[in-house]
């Protein structure tokens, strides 16, 4: 296997970290209060999409059970309506999906692991 799909899903692993870092004990509210952090978030959210979107499709069918397509999406999304973000739905990702992401990142990362 290439060392180029570890190679992205490592930068994957280092703004996942980031954002799990910076969410904790922070509260929703002060979150959107802070433009500094909002854009931080959005911008990691983007790395992590683009990422994605240079990961082999035969290594994303390897590991179908990753919403590839969905941090791909998100990306866009983020990128494309850049002056309509919904920081609400930022926080939600952060919150609630970037946790899950970890772990199935992390599981990938050690099983293909380079001996």
């Amino acid at each position: 296997m290439s060392i180029f799909p570890l190679e992205y899903l490592r930068h994957i692993m280092d703004e996942i970290e980031y954002l799990i870092d910076r969410s904790a004990n922070l509260s929703k509210e002060d979150f959107l209060g802070d433009e500094t952090l909002k854009r931080a978030f959005v911008r990691s959210i983007e790395i992590i999409g683009e990422a994605v979107k240079k990961i082999p499709s035969d290594f994303k069918q390897k590991y179908s059970h990753i919403e590839w397509r969905a941090m791909a999406g998100m990306r866009d999304k983020l990128i494309h309506d850049y002056f309509g973000i919904d920081y609400e739905i930022v926080w939600d990702v952060v919150t609630n999906k970037i946790p899950t992401l970890r772990l199935k990142i992390k599981e990938i990362l050690d099983k293909e692991r380079p001996i």
